[in-house]
Formats: C-alpha cells, sequence, structure tokens
C-alpha cells in the first residue's frame, strides 16, 4: 500500500493549512504514482459505472419495472430531493473520522442499493432503492472532496482538473455503453448494465482502501460545529457558482432540443456536438487548471467564464433560421466557445471550492458545496427548457446574461471571503 505523510502544514503558502503530499508531482498529463492516481482511478471507475446507468434508469424503469412516466420521473425527482440532505451531516462526520473509510462505506451502500434495484418490481421499491443511491452518492461526494484537499495539497487546482478531465472520459465510454444497451433494447442488458454498475461501486471501494488513512484535523476550540451553514460569504460562492453550474446542462439538455426543434441541422449533429465538448475538455482542461491559483484569480477566471457563456450561447441561438449546413457551422463554433467557458468556469470554482473553506472542515464544506450543485441540476431543465427551447432566442441571450451577471459577482465575493481568511494568490 502506497504511503504518504499526514503531517500538518499549516504555513503552507495559500493559506491552506492541510495535510502535504511529500512525493513530487509530474507536471506532464499524470500524477506520479500513490494516492493522486488511485484517486483518479477510483474516480474514473466509479464515473464509468454512473454514466452508464443514469443515461438508462429512466428506461429500466418504465420497460422493465413497468412504471410509467410520471411515476419515474416523481421517483427521480424525490431520490434527488433526498440526496441534497445528506452530504453536510455526512461531511462533518468525514471530517471528524477522517473520509477514506466514510468515502468507502457510502460506495459499499450504493453497491448494495444498486443491486437491490433488480428485485424492484413497484413504485415503492423503486423509490427506495434510487433515494438510497442518491444519499449515499451526496455522501460519497462530501466525503471524496477532503480527499481531494489533502492528497492534493499545493497541486489541488491541477490535481482537480485532472480528475475532471478523468470524469469526462469516464463518461464518454459510460454513455457508449448505455447506448449499446438501449439498442440491444431487452430486459437481461438493461439487469446487466445495473449489475456491472453495481460492481464499479466495489472496484472503485477496492481501490479507496489502498489509500493512506488520514488523521482528522482538529477545528479551532472556539469554533462551532456547523461552521459552513453560518459562512455567510462560502454561502454566496455556492449560490453564484450554482447558477454558473447550469452551464453543464446547456450543451447536454438545451442544445439536442434546439437542434430538433429550431435548427435545420440534422439531428446527428447532437452527437458531434458533444464530442467536440468532450475532447476539449479532456485535452485542455489540466491545462487550463494550471494557471489557476489563488482566490483572485480564480474570481477572474469565473468572470472571463460567464462572458464566455454569453459569447457562446449568443452564436448558438444564431442557429436558428439558417440552412442546415450553416446552423452546423454555427453551433460548432458556439459549442466551442461555451466549452472555453467551461474550461475556465471549472478551474475557478475548483480552486475556490477548496480555497474558501478552512483545513479541518473540507467535509462540511463539500457537503455544502454539492447542495447548491445539486439544486442547480434540479432547476436546470426547467429553467432550460423555459428559456432556451420555448423562448427561443430571446431565452438564449437572456441565460447568457444570467451567467454574465453570476461571474461580474465572483470577483466581489472572493473580495467578501478574503476579509475573514487567508487568500494567498501564490503558493509556489
Amino acid at each position: 500500500m502506497s504511503q504518504a505523510p499526514t503531517t500538518s502544514t499549516a504555513g503552507v503558502p495559500g493559506g491552506v493549512g492541510d495535510a502535504r503530499p511529500s512525493w513530487p508531482v509530474r507536471r506532464g498529463l499524470l500524477p506520479e504514482s500513490g494516492p493522486q492516481r488511485k484517486l483518479a482511478l477510483a474516480g474514473f471507475v466509479n464515473q464509468l459505472g454512473t454514466a452508464a446507468f443514469l443515461a438508462t434508469v429512466p428506461l429500466y424503469a418504465h420497460q422493465v419495472i413497468q412504471l410509467s412516466v410520471g411515476q419515474v420521473g416523481l421517483a427521480l425527482g424525490l431520490a434527488g430531493v433526498v440526496g441534497l440532505v445528506a452530504g453536510i451531516p455526512v461531511g462533518q462526520l468525514a471530517d471528524r473520522r477522517g473520509p477514506r473509510d466514510i468515502f468507502v462505506v457510502t460506495l459499499l451502500i450504493q453497491a448494495l442499493s444498486m443491486l437491490s434495484l433488480l428485485f424492484a418490481h413497484s413504485f415503492l421499491a423503486f423509490t427506495l432503492a434510487v433515494a438510497v443511491t442518491d444519499l449515499a452518492g451526496a455522501s460519497g461526494g462530501a466525503a471524496r472532496g477532503p480527499l481531494i484537499r489533502r492528497f492534493g495539497g499545493d497541486e489541488v487546482p491541477r490535481f482537480r482538473s485532472y480528475l475532471r478531465s478523468v470524469a469526462m472520459l469516464a463518461g464518454t465510454f459510460g454513455a457508449m455503453a448505455a447506448g449499446a444497451v438501449v439498442q440491444i433494447d431487452s430486459d437481461l442488458a438493461y439487469r446487466v448494465l445495473i449489475l456491472g454498475n453495481a460492481l464499479t461501486f466495489i472496484g472503485s471501494a477496492a481501490v479507496l482502501v489502498g489509500l493512506p488513512r488520514l488523521a482528522a484535523l482538529a477545528p479551532p476550540r472556539e469554533e462551532g460545529r456547523w461552521i459552513a451553514l453560518k459562512d455567510k460569504p462560502y454561502l454566496a460562492f455556492v449560490v453564484l457558482d450554482g447558477i454558473l453550474w447550469i452551464q453543464s446542462e446547456v450543451l447536454s439538455f438545451a442544445l439536442p432540443l434546439w437542434v430538433v426543434l429550431h435548427t435545420d441541422a440534422p439531428r446527428w449533429f447532437v452527437g458531434p456536438a458533444i464530442a467536440v465538448n468532450t475532447v476539449m475538455v479532456v485535452l485542455l482542461q489540466i491545462r487550463t487548471g494550471r494557471g489557476v491559483r489563488g482566490g483572485t484569480v480564480a474570481g477572474r477566471a469565473v468572470r472571463r467564464a460567464g462572458l464566455a457563456f454569453m459569447v457562446g450561447m449568443a452564436v448558438i441561438a444564431t442557429a436558428s433560421g439558417v440552412p442546415g449546413w450553416a446552423a452546423v457551422a454555427v453551433m460548432t463554433v458556439g459549442v466551442a466557445v461555451h466549452t472555453v467557458g467551461s474550461l475556465w468556469h471549472a478551474a475557478g470554482s475548483l480552486e475556490l471550492r477548496f480555497r474558501l473553506a478552512p483545513a479541518h472542515a473540507q467535509g462540511q464544506y463539500s457537503g455544502v458545496f454539492g447542495m447548491g450543485m445539486g439544486l442547480c441540476y434540479t432547476v436546470a431543465p426547467s429553467l432550460l427548457g423555459l428559456l432556451c427551447v420555448t423562448w427561443g432566442v430571446p431565452g438564449w441571450l437572456v441565460m447568457g446574461g444570467v451567467f454574465v451577471a453570476a461571474g461580474l459577482a465572483m470577483p466581489h465575493v472572493v473580495r467578501w471571503a478574503g476579509r475573514s481568511r487567508e487568500l494567498a494568490d501564490t503558493a509556489a
């Protein structure tokens, strides 16, 4: 088992006061072997199965369990709401008991709840299974945050960018597996995919067991228990960042409907458009994240991202009413610009997520961060459907304006947060 020191380094530049790995970090694409690579491998295995499952679970519920479309939507919605409430208390537990073991437990719970889906034959059974899965998934995200922060050390921005690239790649393979299952369209194929997803949770947990156990960091004596919920600057960051994360649904939700309902572009263009986004993230996220270190730099990156989203969405909107070949060309440019914005946003967001949170409470703060993202994903389909799909061109511009406003406000929130904590702009 790889070993890594877990001694405190409260004086590390950058004001993070956290455990710092002593192994050298490669400046190329891959981190050195050890905890960072184990975390990346566990994330790849987990995302591989999760992406395939999310793309097929509505069809499994509808065609295999024989639930109505309304029942499927209600069950998934209830599960999502349940998942939102789990992150903060479990994150607090991870801070006090150590994040590795808590994360492993959440993965094993997800494996069991996934297996239970194979025996679900009613609306109640399906709802309970997906609710437990979402509950454990949100809890695992809160426990994973401290692992990323402490094993990432001074290289958290680069390491988190690497993890995002890995997740995007795994998601692509998972989507391909889902496509094959949908094409086969048999009860057995859907059940095999669910079994495979359960095994990916077990595989991810097996990898994480090889990580060194991290000791909890003691909080200041005068500090209260639920500090993340009382941290107004961080809550403001979560709100703004949650609004900006709606951008991730623009290409996966709004664009396909826009292509089919409002343009003369061929329907097959949806696939290549998503591929452009995926390839750019996989190839460029690490390079983009490498230069985003420190609160001020991250705030500026998010501000640039908001402007890029506005430009990209305005370009995509112009595809309505032009010939099919022109619509394809225009939307390809729009997708590329939007993706540049997503690279800047992800780099800035993930830097601030860890930079603004105290080292001893990364789990609790990760739970708050996850709740913000969860709310955004809950609201995004309805909001984008109303503005971009139903309203049309003006709606694309309004949504882009919302992104600009959130991006412009972020540097002010960073400065506000900096009055009460150390936010060095370099961590040399």
